[in-house]
């Protein structure tokens, strides 16, 4: 009995996955997520990582666009002094063509600058008017911890 159940198991898991609404995200069509991140707890901000690399497997190549926004406290999180790992996989993720973009407003206020980052940072102006910009453009905007 345990092994007819342990293959159904592995059947039904093994055939599942995602489906996508109509239209369905292509190239040319690709579904559009902006994510804010404005806390830089280490467990939180690579929970949200994690969460990123879990979209980018269920959506087929180039068929999605993700946005980073970080503002306020998250802009810790881009800092070069900030954890190494975490750094590492921001960088992982950037080669995934996942964007990351960081308010200016924030850094003026703490008195950072743009060489207090890691490489390939965006800058805005303002991130949160960013992030509305975005939704407004067609983007799906997800709060991140």
């Amino acid at each position: 009995m345990k092994k007819i159940v342990l293959f159904l198991l592995i059947a039904v898991f093994s055939y599942a996955e995602s489906t996508f609404s109509d239209p369905q995200p292509t190239f040319d069509n690709p579904r559009k997520l902006v994510i804010q991140l404005y806390d830089s707890e280490v467990t939180k901000v690579n929970h949200n990582l994690s969460s990123i690399y879990n979209i980018l497997k269920e959506y087929p190549s180039e068929s999605l666009k993700v946005v980073v926004i970080a503002y306020g406290n998250g802009m810790r999180a881009l800092k070069n002094d900030y954890d190494a790992k975490t750094l590492t996989r921001i960088q992982s993720l950037m080669e995934y063509d996942v964007e990351f973009i960081g308010c200016r407003n924030t850094m003026e206020t703490m008195k950072w600058s743009e060489s207090d980052f890691i490489d390939d940072i965006e800058y805005v102006q303002a991130g949160i008017v960013e992030i509305i910009e975005r939704q407004v453009s067609g983007y799906v905007g997800i709060i991140a911890y």
